[in-house]
């Protein structure tokens, strides 16, 4: 799949088609606003949904044996198993239509829901991994429970933790539906969190949508250049799981 991508995409590669913005047909263009919206979107993601979901996984794996545990466990799990256009409509339905426009704001905010609980089960299945004599060792010596959680268990745990996170990272990074609900897109580079956005995933369904060829080139370059992206976060995955506590 990544071979016929690159066939398909790389002959549209270009510094223009990497730094431009959308143009008239036939002529030129790029998705430079595109990714710059995938960065700042992905980014206010991560900054709400990570601290969010690794505090509610260290909860769940320390202190959550009990009914409002399993309540955030449910909760979590069926996140994690709805369409993730549910949450746009959700994000559009409580975000977008109090503000009165697609944002770069509701974007994040949808994304973000999306990765707290992927991040949150990670988390909390990284910490139970951690073996209890580490724990114990510690409480031993009259460490209290806080200070072994942070000063014990979270280091252990933590190449496993940072997995989960570039994983959630790249889950919302290939995410479209809820963008188009709730960030909509924009042909301009834009910086501002209270505008419309454009975003790699809504740049490639409307090139490839298009009815001219040259959008359907671009099209591919672009899925080629979203693929190149998601791989990289894989393969740090990948480098970060080889290392053992």
């Amino acid at each position: 799949i990544i071979g016929y991508i690159a066939i398909r995409g790389a002959s549209s590669l270009s510094y223009e088609f990497l730094v431009g913005t959308p143009k008239p047909v036939g002529e030129g263009g790029g998705i430079g606003n595109a990714i710059a919206g995938s960065a700042m979107m992905t980014l206010l993601a991560a900054v709400i949904g990570m601290p969010v979901g690794i505090a509610a996984g260290i909860y769940l794996a320390e202190y959550g044996d009990n009914w409002f545990g399993n309540t955030v466990r449910f909760i979590a799990d069926t996140l994690i198993g709805i369409p993730s256009i549910i949450i746009g409509i959700f994000v559009y339905t409580f975000v977008v239509v109090p503000m009165g426009r697609q944002s770069g704001l509701a974007g994040g905010l949808a994304l973000a829901i999306i990765m707290i609980p992927i991040v949150a089960r990670t988390t909390e299945e990284m910490i139970r991994l951690v073996p209890h004599s580490m724990r114990e060792g510690a409480l031993a010596l009259g460490a209290p429970q806080w200070r072994v959680s942070w000063n014990i268990v979270l280091p252990a745990a933590a190449s496993g933790i940072a997995t989960g996170a570039m994983l959630a990272t790249a889950r919302v990074t290939g995410e479209t539906a809820p963008l188009l609900f709730t960030a909509l897109n924009s042909r301009f580079y834009n910086f501002y969190y209270d505008q419309p956005m454009s975003s790699l995933t809504v740049q490639i369904f409307n090139f490839a949508t298009g009815p001219f060829e040259v959008e359907h080139a671009m099209a591919w370059a672009a899925t080629l250049i979203l693929v190149g992206l998601i791989l990289v976060i894989n393969i740090l995955v990948r480098f970060l799981t080889r290392k053992k506590w």
